[in-house]
């Protein structure tokens, strides 16, 4: 998992728009190699060009300025949206953030009901590699259910079956309590855990993220934030080994 830097010293044209927020690295080359980007009034031909502070790029016209690339983690509370604005004026996980930061994306999603580990950056390459289908990243989420487990159900979440957005499968299933159990994701689909277990006739009626790759929710409380320093962001890129037990 790559880590961010410093933009204060010359960096190359894709990661200096990746910082910017305009995608990822990928994304950026691609606006380079179509001819969208100028430094300082020239057209940018090679992505082996560089950006010193100072420089004025430019993508269509539009000038960019290149800001200091920040993650954060964010224990989010049940009852906030996870969208920058909300045409009914319900509360949004940027109500949470303080005044100050650069403009921020979150890096999934969690439901409105739904609560704990969430982050977001502008760095477009980490974000991208923490959605992308190839990288494969665990997400581990405790559940409350309204009754008891079956076993039997647990063999079926893990073979997996399709749900409205695909065929869905969880990685690991851990009960530990009559209605309580631990899974992890390696997919992305919308409220898959809750259609999940609702096509297997249960309710969810608590869902906690705990983890993203090898990065915790712990010692976070509900509301708050905490900057992701250099070691903290390699390990979302990391998991201990998936356990596929269904016993706690």
């Amino acid at each position: 998992m790559p880590t961010s830097s410093s933009a204060s010293l010359p960096v190359r044209i894709n990661r200096f728009l990746a910082s910017a927020g305009l995608g990822s690295r990928r994304a950026c080359e691609d606006l380079v190699l179509t001819g969208r980007v100028t430094v300082n009034g020239h057209v940018c031909e090679s992505l082996a060009c560089r950006v010193a502070p100072g420089d004025h790029v430019k993508v269509d016209g539009r000038r960019i300025s290149g800001e200091e690339t920040v993650t954060i983690a964010l224990n989010k509370p049940r009852g906030y949206l996870c969208t920058a604005s909300d045409e009914a004026g319900r509360r949004t996980i940027f109500d949470l953030l303080p005044h100050g930061l650069p403009r921020l994306v979150h890096v999934g999603r969690l439901d409105k009901e739904s609560e704990g580990l969430l982050i977001l950056t502008n760095d477009g390459a980490l974000a991208q590699n923490l959605t992308h289908p190839r990288y494969k990243v665990e997400k581990e989420y405790e559940v409350i259910l309204n009754r008891s487990i079956d076993l039997l159900d647990t063999e079926k979440l893990l073979r997996g079956f399709q749900i409205e957005g695909g065929r869905a499968k969880m990685e690991a299933v851990r009960i530990t309590g009559a209605r309580r159990a631990r899974v992890i994701l390696r997919q992305g689909i919308k409220r898959q855990i809750r259609l999940m277990f609702y096509e297997l006739g249960y309710e969810v009626e608590r869902l906690v993220r705990v983890r993203i790759g090898g990065l915790t929710v712990e010692h976070l409380p509900p509301g708050t934030i905490r900057r992701l320093d250099p070691s903290e962001i390699s390990r979302l890129g990391a998991a201990p080994p998936t356990a596929r037990s269904t016993k706690g």
